[in-house]
């Protein structure tokens, strides 16, 4: 039996992670959320909810101790996007968030798994096949909280014993939730468009190439990682996680092949374009291949199917 804390559980990965982790496990699966962003509907029906602004360290261990949890996924973030607009508040939840979450799991001998991304990658770094172990010099501040959280991650292992565990995501696409201003959201957002009939107005440059996932992949991933035998992994904050790379015009061309009619047309957004440009084109995940068994179900001709399929029975088309 597992007590797990979802923070940030209303949020693009958060919610679908909720509900896994409650079929999963016994035992209370916690959604934590802030006033304005509550559960609803099944989310909020299926099992304990709590308030929990991961900048106020009393919420957290209130629901530790509440729920005696000793598993905490912190998904609290701004996306890439968002926290240029806001840098100020995303190191406020990135770093300052990750602070009062491992504390608290100092504390009460809780694991943590805070995801990082591909945005912790910089332009000094190897673009393709990026290693496991490089050059992290992030542009962005949405990056610089990532590499900062592996890092302050890495810390309290190795200081405390915290056991804290990570996973490098890439762009996540989903047909649950709607994007929310990450630089990868164009890769759900043809989806969506197609789906209903729309044409698509891409705003990222055809030719740019970005690692994707699927949420079915990359919600595995985050609970495999924390299932992993400790003694075999080798590293820890934070493992390079893959499934496909491509560039828009790759999905696009891939969605005609099921929608011939769907038409896509390019307005480059110049902020994304360059958080985009400093990204890798895809990762070496071989070293969560070998500690810890990863392997990714999804393909991108997969991803389409189901993607289509599920979003066109959502809008009735």
């Amino acid at each position: 039996m597992k007590n797990i804390l979802i923070i940030g559980a209303t949020g693009q990965i958060g919610s679908e992670l909720t509900m896994l982790l409650r079929k999963n496990y016994s035992g209370n699966v916690v959604a934590g959320y802030i006033p304005g962003a509550e559960p609803k509907g099944e989310l909020k029906e299926s099992g304990p909810s709590a308030i929990v602004d991961i900048t106020n360290p009393q919420q957290i261990a209130d629901a530790v101790s509440q729920y005696q949890v000793d598993t905490i996924y912190n998904l609290a973030a701004l996306l890439s996007a968002v926290a240029e607009n806001k840098p100020q508040l995303a190191w406020k939840i990135g770093l300052g968030g990750l602070f009062n979450t491992l504390e608290v799991a100092r504390e009460k001998h809780c694991a943590v798994f805070t995801p990082s991304s591909i945005g912790s990658f910089g332009p000094g770094t190897p673009k393709d096949k990026t290693p496991q172990d490089t050059v992290q010099r992030p542009k962005t501040m949405y990056g610089v909280t990532k590499v900062s959280g592996e890092l302050l991650s890495d810390y309290y292992f190795t200081r405390f014993g915290v056991d804290t565990r990570s996973v490098r995501f890439p762009g996540l696409i989903s047909y649950v939730t709607p994007p929310g201003g990450g630089t990868t959201d164009y890769a759900v957002d043809i989806y969506y468009s197609a789906a209903k009939g729309e044409k698509f107005v891409c705003p990222i440059a055809e030719g740019t190439y970005m690692d994707m996932m699927y949420m079915p992949d990359a919600l595995r991933a985050a609970v495999e990682i924390m299932e992993a035998d400790p003694s075999k992994l080798v590293h820890r904050n934070s493992f390079n996680i893959a499934s496909m790379s491509f560039e828009p015009n790759t999905i696009y061309q891939n969605i005609r092949k099921y929608l011939p009619e769907f038409e896509m047309q390019y307005q480059v957004d110049p902020l994304r374009q360059a958080i985009a440009e400093s990204w890798p084109n895809s990762l070496d995940d071989t070293c969560a291949r070998e500690e810890w068994g990863w392997k990714p179900e999804y393909d991108l001709d997969a991803m389409t199917q189901d993607m289509l399929a599920k979003l066109k029975e959502r809008f009735g088309r």
